[in-house]
């Protein structure tokens, strides 16, 4: 999963920026598996890109910021179907 992980961002967010959110997602980890994440938080970069705050649960890896890659991060329900 590190070689596929994106750029944290050239400037972090100020939290008055940030949409916090709890944001259940699968993450593609790269090598044909899946793994459960959640998302905490939405912020747009001053270039107009999609970040979110995302940690990936059981990687060891604390939450940080990483470019939203739709095809990468399924967004699930955070309740009901």
């Amino acid at each position: 999963m590190e070689s596929r992980r994106s750029p944290a961002p050239a400037v972090e967010p100020a939290d008055a920026e940030v949409r916090w959110v709890y944001q259940p997602v699968e993450v593609d980890l790269g090598d044909g598996a899946w793994a459960p994440g959640r998302i905490s938080g939405w912020w747009r970069d001053p270039i107009g890109r999609q970040w979110c705050r995302l940690r990936v649960s059981r990687s060891g890896q604390p939450a940080g910021w990483r470019l939203f890659e739709p095809e990468r991060m399924l967004l699930l329900p955070v309740s009901g179907l």
